[in-house]
């Protein structure tokens, strides 16, 4: 009987494998998880200073950090000539792990020299994540018409960065953050006005509470409104109202904090549904879409 050949493990060199873990709720644990879904997927321009954790802020020293909803070209970060350094939420290659994604882009721009071209890898591989690396707290957000905060003073000289900054500033409809929910946020598109906001419990425990107003009749904002639907974003929900045109955003802080009142104590009932309110249920999970 003839041998086989065979190599030695060590003589093939081996390849080391990036597996991509999706993680439903990239944003749990943090203070403000649902502004940072509305952020990452419901606001055109806005940012919010960060502050790193004791452990990272020791290591990378006092660089200002910028959270933005979008950079140019949709960049994950851009490091400024001053030592700033501006991370983005909505951008084109991205793994499962949205966190873990952010905060590989914040920790290669801290490592980054002033001024310099911030090197993301596609797959970050294992490693901190935003829970690890944030001084954790409620996001100090400013919502913004345009975006020309993405500028330094001398920018604007640039044909290319108009021509950039043109572009993207007609892309924007109104955006006006309510007062009276965290994660609440009106905007107007050409035909219609919506309020969109990302409700902070859990799915089940939203669905029901939105199951209970719906069989009571109590799911509107007021006249003229409608429920077109609702999204699943990063494991939370965020209901969508159709609004009459016209009203500006301020005109939809009283109605936004009456329905704020309803549904928590709506979430705060432990009670089975009712049939009725079963049933309801049903007819949200029909008008419900995911967008991750």
């Amino acid at each position: 009987m003839s041998k086989r050949s065979r190599k030695s493990p060590s003589a093939e060199p081996k390849r080391q494998k990036l597996r991509d873990i999706f993680v439903p709720r990239p944003f749990a644990g943090l203070a403000d998880e649902p502004e940072w879904i509305a952020l990452r997927e419901l606001v055109p321009a806005a940012s919010a200073p960060l502050r790193l954790a004791p452990e990272y802020a020791q290591r990378y020293g006092d660089r200002p950090v910028l959270l933005a909803t979008v950079l140019p070209m949709a960049w994950p970060a851009m490091t400024k000539p001053d030592g700033r350094v501006f991370i983005g939420l909505q951008r084109h290659v991205q793994s499962g792990d949205v966190s873990r994604d952010v905060a590989v882009a914040l920790l290669r721009g801290l490592e980054t020299e002033p001024g310099g071209t911030v090197s993301v890898p596609a797959l970050p591989g294992e490693g901190p994540r935003l829970q690890d690396v944030l001084a954790d707290g409620p996001l100090d957000i400013t919502v913004h018409d345009g975006f020309e905060f993405w500028l330094d003073d001398d920018a604007g000289d640039d044909p290319n960065v108009a021509a950039s900054l043109e572009r993207a500033n007609a892309s924007i409809y109104p955006t006006v953050r309510l007062a009276a929910a965290r994660a609440a946020y009106w905007c107007r598109v050409p035909e219609k006005a919506h309020v969109r906001w990302v409700l902070p419990e859990d799915e089940d425990t939203a669905l029901d509470a939105l199951a209970r107003l719906a069989a009571a009749g109590e799911l509107l904002l007021g006249d003229g409104t409608r429920l077109a639907g609702m999204f699943r974003a990063h494991g939370l929900l965020v209901p969508v109202w159709d609004l009459p045109h016209d009203p500006p955003a301020e005109d939809w802080e009283a109605p936004a904090a009456d329905f704020a009142k309803r549904y928590g104590d709506a979430a705060a009932v432990t009670e089975p549904l009712s049939g009725t309110e079963r049933r309801a249920r049903q007819g949200l999970l029909g008008r419900q879409i995911t967008l991750r």
